[in-house]
């Protein structure tokens, strides 16, 4: 009975041609050796399972054989060559740094450096998971390693080069191996299949290169997996159920219920994914990776990101027809905030069903917003009116405020009183107050009028009371003059005139523009008038609503508490 050898080892590159997924790597080291610019040192970084170690084999047996091609491939044909195919050779030194980490192991290597080769120009040393090595016996091999002997080469190879010390990068030539594309991949999977006589269809193919994620030598312990459970025919549902892998149609379905907006076809097709084991986390992810998918396809430039067999780019070309890009993008950023807060998600059920659920209402609340909104539309026009209105003119001559005492409040002085008829404000179009920009907030004068009847004849008490409804229903409005109107006097001096006394001439435009009209109305509906007017005054200072400075709250507090100006002597404060 023959002795089984697996697919990595039996299908191992023996040539820089045969190396899969590296050929600027591959080409730089034959361009090297054949110029003959070989480097002391070298450092072999990358993923696993992409050809590191397969590279430095082949690079010390290129380097050693008597009859290189013109390429600067090996011979195969000479002595050194036949002793490294039988695993023979006295030139190659292979060590584990994960095993022979210490400083004594590399003191031990340096003593056998010394030694020159028997057969052969060059010792090649191939170090294996350097990064493993401790600090001291990195520096104890770093003088061997820029000025080992002329015979002697160094490959360093890793998976983590960030772990390594500058000093020894530095004494390096550095290559960084890349994953291997999936294309590449199945191509070498059909290549042993077909070495193999092995039916394996591309779907089935590319799902192992998915599966490996980029590393072929994963792939090639897949594929024997596989082969001993389907024997020689392997088929995508052998491996979907062999490898545990979600089928992609279920992505698909999801992801057409979501466009219709069909909620529960959607939670039902979860539901029969988690009742046949699959982990949430992982579903999130694929679909993901789908969505992600159906965007790359959208444009003819990006298709070739995607990877995946023939017949299944045909139904991501497809299905990507009927998204929308904006549905894509916002599924795809529902879905990735879904994937960040897995874990931190008390009910994971839950939580990715609620992600499931905003993706089947992206279409509808896109085909909403595209719908015009008559609201807004009559918003903008009454804005437009009123920017259009003629505006108020501010009267910037005040009357200068008069020199009083520390101790006594200011006299007050105020502008000449600005009035409007209310029944020339409720006659007129002339004017227009502006559609107030909170939201959910009407003018009075769009609110539901009502009968004349029960009107009484305007008095002192009778507006009092009215101002402060009017204030009251203003109050939910949220904004500042507001809550100062709440406290501005209003009052009757005569039988044709309301008086309303502002802070300021901010105060007094803001009033006028967006509320004049709205109080004017209000009282028409209330009460019987008859050419009364509206007066606003500006008080400057005054005993109403005015600002006190630092000094006279200090002077106030004095008076009544003559132990403030002891504390102020004593420490020395100032009222500021």
């Amino acid at each position: 009975m023959e002795d089984f050898k697996v697919s990595a080892r039996k299908y191992r590159p023996a040539s820089f041609d045969m190396v899969v997924g590296q050929e600027t790597i591959t080409n730089t080291l034959k361009n090297a050796i054949r110029n003959k610019h070989l480097a002391q040192a070298y450092l072999f970084c990358g993923p696993r399972g992409v050809g590191k170690t397969t590279c430095a084999r082949i690079f010390a047996k290129s380097i050693n054989c008597t009859n290189p091609r013109e390429d600067a491939e090996p011979c195969n044909e000479c002595e050194s060559c036949k002793s490294f195919n039988d695993h023979r050779s006295f030139n190659i030194h292979e060590l584990d740094a994960a095993s022979n980490n210490k400083a004594d192991d590399i003191r031990s290597l340096t003593e056998q450096v010394r030694i020159p080769p028997q057969i052969g120009r060059y010792s090649v040393y191939i170090i294996d998971e350097v990064h493993m090595l401790s600090s001291t016996a990195f520096n104890a091999f770093l003088k061997t390693l820029e000025e080992p002997p002329a015979h002697a080469v160094f490959i360093l190879a890793t998976t983590e080069k960030h772990k390594i010390i500058p000093t020894i990068l530095s004494r390096c030539q550095i290559y960084d191996f890349s994953r291997i594309k999936t294309d590449d991949i199945v191509s070498r999977l059909k290549f042993v299949a077909q070495n193999e006589s092995i039916n394996a269809d591309d779907e089935a193919l590319h799902t192992v290169a998915a599966k490996s994620d980029g590393a072929l030598r994963d792939a090639l312990s897949i594929f024997d997996q596989l082969v001993s459970l389907c024997g020689t025919t392997i088929t995508y549902r052998n491996v979907i159920e062999n490898l545990n892998v979600l089928d992609y149609e279920y992505y698909f379905r999801i992801i057409n219920g979501a466009i219709n907006g069909d909620i529960s076809s959607v939670l039902l097709l979860f539901n029969d994914i988690l009742e046949k084991g699959f982990d949430g986390h992982n579903f999130i992810s694929g679909l993901n990776s789908h969505i992600r998918n159906l965007l790359v396809c959208k444009d003819a430039a990006t298709v070739k990101l995607l990877e995946a067999a023939p017949a299944v780019k045909k139904q991501y070309l497809g299905q990507t027809a009927e998204c929308p890009v904006v549905f894509l993008l916002n599924a795809l950023e529902t879905g990735n905030t879904c994937d960040l807060n897995y874990k931190l998600s008390k009910n994971a059920r839950l939580h990715v069903e609620l992600a499931l659920i905003k993706i089947c209402k992206i279409q509808a609340e896109c085909s909403e917003k595209k719908k015009p909104d008559v609201k807004t539309v009559q918003g903008e026009e009454n804005t437009a009116e009123a920017a259009a209105s003629p505006q108020p003119v501010k009267n910037e001559n005040a009357a200068p405020a008069e020199n009083i005492p520390e101790n006594r409040q200011p006299a007050r002085t105020e502008k000449p009183a600005k009035t409007f008829s209310i029944k020339n404000l409720m006659n007129s179009n002339a004017e227009v107050a502006p559609v107030n920009a909170g939201a959910g907030v009407k003018n009075d004068t769009q609110e539901e009028k009502t009968p004349d009847t029960g009107k009484t004849e305007l008095t002192e008490a009778g507006l009092n009371a009215a101002w402060n409804e009017f204030t009251g229903k203003l109050a939910g409005e949220g904004t500042r003059i507001v809550s100062m109107l709440k406290t501005t006097r209003i009052e009757m001096p005569d039988n044709k005139t309301v008086r309303l006394y502002l802070d300021n001439t901010d105060q007094e435009d803001t009033f006028i523009h967006n509320y004049r009209q709205r109080l004017a109305a209000f009282l028409e509906r209330k009460f019987i008038l008859n050419d009364v007017e509206i007066e606003t005054v500006v008080e400057q200072a005054g005993q109403g609503n005015m600002l006190y400075s630092d000094e006279q709250k200090y002077s106030y507090l004095a008076s009544r508490y003559p132990m403030l100006q002891d504390m102020k002597r004593t420490f020395g404060l100032d009222i500021n």
